[in-house]
């Protein structure tokens, strides 16, 4: 057994991340603080949390994330028509726009705007990232164990969540 600490559930990780999506990069920690979360507690997607585990601080990985383990596949029922003259003027009425609609219980959503008709627009409330592989470049660049505290709440506890 080598004393090397590597990645496993509730350890809290500090890890640099780039994410590309169809060959552009999406987010990056690049210029900022690490992202850090806890190991095993499903803070971050189920497919990187899957890969990460027995990686060692200064070690990289190129993680591929399929769109189930990611932000899941296309839903077809999270596309609604909704009446053209629900919209106020102040949204354009152009295809890719976000917007924010509130459901029956008050709480706010994003939608995006999919297809714009006569009469009816078409909103896609699945999440933007929904069907996409997900190409990860990951750095593990810290590494510690959880407190009690943390393990007890499910994620870290420095601020620095996202």
């Amino acid at each position: 057994m080598s004393d090397v600490l590597t990645v496993q559930d509730g350890q809290v990780i500090s890890m640099d991340y780039t994410l590309h999506v169809d060959g552009e990069v999406l987010d990056t920690s690049s210029g900022h603080e690490p992202l850090e979360f806890l190991q095993g507690a499903g803070n971050i997607i189920p497919g990187l949390e899957q890969e990460l585990y027995g990686m060692a601080i200064g070690e990289s990985k190129k993680v591929i994330v399929q769109p189930e383990d990611g932000y899941g596949v296309i839903d077809p029922d999270a596309f609604v028509d909704v009446p053209r003259d629900q919209f106020p003027d102040s949204i354009p009425m152009e295809v890719g726009v976000e917007i924010q609609v509130t459901d029956e219980s008050g709480q706010p959503m994003m939608a995006r705007i999919d297809m714009v008709g006569d009469d009816t627009v078409k909103l896609d409330f699945n999440h933007p990232l929904a069907g996409k592989e997900l190409l990860f470049d990951v750095t593990v660049v810290g590494m510690r164990d959880a407190t009690d505290e943390e393990n007890e709440h499910g994620h870290s506890h420095n601020g620095h969540n996202h």
